[in-house]
């Protein structure tokens, strides 16, 4: 008996275009370090953002995607007000290791890919609750 379900092998394969879409846009090796790349780019967003953006924003994700936005989430915390060189720190922290050159340039790619899966609509809305330096990474 075949007990697969749907919903679960969607979401894997659409996770797995996610993270050859993240590869390619930041140059990334291989799809576990678009996964590291991927989950702290999230995590630094999620976190810079007031909790009803963020879910806003994580409803929007693949479903197992969204497991990945959300693990670890403290919305009690949150947002917490980072510069745009503190959210790349960041990245570069918790994508280790990376100069902050490289954490812009992984941050661009993880966006890109925001915006072409998620659409207009849903960046835009982005766009307009971060600060306004953080448009370089659009």
């Amino acid at each position: 008996m075949e007990n697969r379900l749907d919903v679960i092998d969607r979401t894997v394969a659409k996770t797995y275009e996610w993270l050859h879409e993240v590869a390619g846009r930041s140059t990334l090796e291989d799809a576990h370090r678009a996964y590291q790349v991927l989950r702290a780019v999230l995590h630094a967003l999620r976190d810079r953002l007031e909790p009803n953006v963020a879910a806003h924003v994580a409803a929007q994700l693949p479903l197992l995607i969204r497991g990945v936005f959300y693990e670890g989430w403290e919305p009690a915390r949150t947002p917490v007000r980072m510069s745009l060189s503190e959210f790349l720190a960041r990245v570069a922290r918790d994508a280790a290791p990376m100069d902050a050159g490289e954490a812009e340039k992984v941050a661009r790619g993880v966006l890109t890919v925001c915006w072409d899966q998620l659409g207009q609509g849903t960046m835009d809305h982005l766009i307009s609750v971060l600060p306004s330096d953080y448009a370089v990474l659009f």
